[in-house]
C-alpha cells in the first residue's frame, strides 16, 4: 500500500525527471517545465492487486497514473465491492481537497502492474495551482470523471450483464490505436466480476455469450477482443429490442 509519506510497500522508486511525460494533465508544458515538475513527483512501480488508497487510512496524496490501470471501488452493505471508476494512463485520483479531488469513501486498487507519480498537497499548491494551464486540465479531468460515473450508473440500471461486460472490455482496450489488434485483457473472471458488480458464475456465463457472438476469445488468464467496433455496438444495446429486460447478478 502507498503510505502516508508517499512511499510504497514493494516496488522500486525511479529517479526520472520525465515521470509526467505522456500524462494528459501536463500536455501544455514544455519538456523543461515537465522535467522540473517531474523532479518533485518521482515515479513508482506498484504490483497488480496492490491497494493504493484505503478510506481506513486516508492520506492527502495526488496519484497520477503513467502506466497501467486502477480501479476505484466502495464496499457495499452486503460486503461486496462496487466498482465506481476505471482509471487509465494520464488520469489522476486521490484525496486532495485543495483542488476538489476527493475519494469519497472509495478504495483504490491497481488492476495490473502500474506506474504512478505521487504529489503531496504542498507540491500541488506550489506547482499545480500556480499554473493556469494545469488548473484548466484539472477541471477537464473532473468533468470527465463525473461523466464516467454517470455512464457507469446508467450501465448498471439499463444494460444487461453481457452488455456491461462488453462496455468494460471496450474501456480496458481503449488505448488501442485504430485498425490495430488490441492487447489481451489479463484479468480473471473473478476480477472482471468485481468490475461489473456481478458474481463470478454469472460473469463466466456472460463471457461465454460474448464469445459465442464472436466478440471475444477466451484464454486462461486473459481475454482477446476480436473487434472493438462490434464490441461497442453490442455494449450500446445493438440488436436488443426495447422489451428486453436486463438480467442482474
Amino acid at each position: 500500500m502507498v503510505t502516508g509519506d508517499g512511499t510504497t510497500t514493494g516496488g522500486p522508486v525511479h529517479d526520472t525527471h520525465y515521470c509526467l511525460s505522456e500524462v494528459d494533465l501536463f500536455r501544455d508544458l514544455s519538456r523543461k517545465e515537465m522535467a522540473e515538475l517531474g523532479a518533485r513527483a518521482p515515479l513508482r512501480d506498484v504490483a497488480a492487486g496492490q491497494v493504493l488508497y484505503s478510506p481506513q487510512r486516508p492520506t492527502e496524496t495526488l496519484f497520477i497514473i503513467k502506466r497501467g490501470r486502477v480501479r476505484l471501488f466502495q464496499i457495499g452493505s452486503t460486503g461486496q465491492p462496487v466498482t465506481t471508476a476505471l482509471l487509465g494512463p494520464g488520469t489522476v485520483f486521490g484525496e486532495v481537497p485543495l483542488i476538489g479531488i476527493r475519494m469519497g469513501g472509495n478504495w483504490a486498487e491497481a488492476l495490473e502492474p502500474s506506474q504512478l507519480c505521487l504529489m503531496s498537497p504542498h507540491d500541488v499548491r506550489e506547482l499545480l495551482l500556480a499554473d493556469p494551464r494545469i488548473t484548466r486540465r484539472i477541471n477537464e479531468h473532473m468533468t470527465a470523471h463525473i461523466a464516467e460515473l454517470e455512464h457507469r450508473l446508467t450501465d448498471m440500471a439499463c444494460k444487461t450483464l453481457p452488455e456491461r461486460l462488453a462496455s468494460t472490455l471496450w474501456t480496458l482496450t481503449k488505448a488501442t490505436p485504430p485498425k490495430e489488434a488490441s492487447e489481451p485483457v489479463r484479468l480473471t473472471h473473478q476480477q472482471l466480476a468485481g468490475l461489473v458488480n456481478a458474481t463470478r458464475e454469472r460473469t463466466t456465463t456472460a463471457l461465454g455469450d460474448l464469445a459465442e457472438n464472436g466478440l471475444i476469445r477466451l484464454h486462461r488468464g486473459k481475454i482477446t477482443v476480436t473487434s472493438r467496433e462490434r464490441l461497442l455496438i453490442f455494449a450500446e444495446g445493438g440488436g436488443r429490442s426495447p422489451t428486453d429486460v436486463p438480467y442482474r447478478q
